[in-house]
């Protein structure tokens, strides 16, 4: 099944919309932001340590790699096939960065794809940057991922994963607590959480505000280094707008693209294969036609 990329009326599943979901969704946000506070606190008293640092570098970029090469790319997209442990690894890491089961993140994606910057979709500054950074959360509303993503329903891994969500939230933040205790959950779980999350909600709200459009697209879709680089490669988002298959969204060669790396990594290893690709004549044929902003 293809999703049509008119303006139609998106398909919901049920409205989550009751005080405890907002109030489970409000924590999710503020601890982490909580967190960061008190880490810098802490800097006025004595020196960060090294175990701080790696902690939290040796934990933000694993689990980004399960959000961008994991659930953004394989899962959600289909932009290459992963050996089945190499899978259960990324949507495993996806999950440990508490945006969300798999399974829903991925159809809430297909629906912004689908309506992007028009009515109906999740996350668009056309309603506020607030609102497609964060506010949307709050909506309580989700796609039907029965309508927008049915394949993944039948996986059984996926669906393993998918259910035994709070499993890997809970290992995302008790390995950095085994390892460095209290400071350890602050800095490789709190502080990373709040990292990922804000790096990944500046792809909604940055990167359909500010940037280059080096592609035609009917939507708000930048190319932004910055996230680009922050978010292993995600910022290059009009490039994904172009070619929403692609696992490689840098794809100029000075374009940093963590997760397309990684990707190739795979399928040189032998772990990933039917790896998508755009032809640098395709690309060349196609660039330079978008100019400005293309209004919804």
């Amino acid at each position: 099944m293809s999703l049509s990329s008119a303006h139609t009326l998106p398909r919901l599943s049920e409205n989550r919309d009751s005080a405890v979901f907002k109030s489970v969704i409000l924590v999710v946000v503020v601890a982490p932001f909580v967190a960061l506070l008190f880490a810098i606190w802490q800097l006025w008293n004595r020196a960060i340590g090294w175990t701080d640092v790696l902690l939290l570098v040796g934990t933000y970029i694993p689990i980004s790699l399960g959000v961008t090469a994991g659930f953004h790319r394989m899962l959600t997209h289909k932009s290459f096939v992963a050996h089945p442990a190499v899978k259960f690894s990324l949507l495993a890491l996806g999950s440990m960065a508490i945006e969300g089961n798999c399974i829903g993140w991925a159809a809430d994606h297909l629906l912004h794809h689908q309506l992007s910057d028009k009515s109906g979709d999740p996350h668009s500054p056309t309603e506020g940057l607030w609102h497609a950074h964060l506010g949307w959360l709050f909506d309580g509303k989700q796609a039907d991922a029965a309508y927008y993503c049915p394949a993944l329903l039948k996986d059984r891994l996926i669906c393993f994963v998918d259910r035994t969500f709070v499993l890997w939230v809970a290992l995302g933040l008790a390995v950095p607590f085994v390892i460095g205790g209290w400071h350890g959950l602050i800095w490789g779980g709190l502080v990373r959480v709040f990292f990922v999350h804000h790096v990944t909600w500046s792809v909604n709200s940055v990167c359909h505000t500010w940037g280059a459009r080096p592609y035609a697209t009917d939507d708000r879709s930048r190319n932004n280094w910055l996230v680009g680089l922050l978010a292993m490669g995600e910022g290059y988002h009009n490039s994904h707008h172009r070619w929403p298959r692609a696992a490689i969204h840098g794809m100029d060669r000075w374009q940093f693209d963590g997760a397309g790396w990684f990707i190739q990594l795979l399928e040189k290893v032998h772990l990933a294969s039917q790896v998508c690709r755009i032809s640098l004549e395709t690309r060349l044929r196609t660039r330079g036609r978008a100019t400005g902003v293309v209004q919804s």
